[in-house]
């Protein structure tokens, strides 16, 4: 119970006052945080409503105040340890970790995130932020192996489609990403596809829709392996 006020006292100061019992001003509550595991692809699910857009405005705010991108050839700022991330990542963390646990309470399939994963401390140590211009994307990867199991990856601003294959054949699998959605990766999902955003307008098409671009915010948060430096 302690461990549980001490995170909700984390969150309100980064947050402001919200609670799993209580909306933002926006009406987003913690608890209403629905998790979709994406069928084609063992080991990743997707939170399409995990941050209000109040939250979301507070990130935004605060990578803009600490000057990240300070012109358009900086797109892409990363940080290593604990002590260097920036003041809403760990509670950002403490989020994930609640609503992952609310999850699996509710629910008799895994939880989003294995276990043994779940209750590691801390659950990332790493962030990279990256910056996409209309037109712009990342091309089909795997992260590297010097980060463990377990990856998320929070999207802001412009929606988009992520594109997942497998690292052998050639099935793709769409999944809509839009403003304030989390999906988390683990498992094959995080080391037997790949993943990409493709922003050139025939593959940025959701329900024979064309989506529209502007600039999107991508924050990942990983984990380093014990042996990395």
């Amino acid at each position: 119970m302690r461990v549980a006020e001490e995170e909700k006292a984390v969150l309100e100061q980064v947050f402001g006052s919200s609670s799993s019992e209580e909306c933002d001003s926006d009406g987003y509550s913690e608890s209403e945080s629905e998790w979709e595991p994406i069928s084609e692809v063992n080991g990743l699910w997707l939170c399409p409503h995990f941050l209000s857009p109040r939250r979301q405005s507070h990130i935004l705010s605060s990578i803009q105040a600490d000057n990240w991108f300070p012109s358009p050839s900086i797109n892409q700022a990363m940080r290593f340890g604990l002590q260097h991330l920036p003041s809403w990542a760990t509670p950002l963390a403490h989020s994930i970790r609640r609503s992952v646990q609310a999850q699996a309470q509710a629910q008799t399939h895994p939880p989003p995130f294995p276990l043994h994963l779940l209750h590691r401390e801390p659950l990332f140590d790493q962030m990279i932020a990256n910056v996409y211009q209309p037109g712009e994307g990342i091309c089909a990867h795997v992260d590297l192996l010097r980060f463990d199991d377990g990856i998320a990856i929070l999207s802001l601003e412009s929606s988009c489609v992520m594109h997942f294959t497998p690292l052998s054949g050639s099935l793709s699998v769409p999944v809509l990403l839009t403003p304030g959605s989390l999906i988390l990766m683990s498992g094959e999902a995080r080391y037997r596809w790949k993943h990409e955003i493709n922003r050139a307008p025939e593959f940025q098409i959701w329900r024979a829709q064309p989506l529209t671009q502007s600039k999107r915010t991508s924050i990942t948060l990983r984990k380093l392996c014990p042996s990395s430096p």
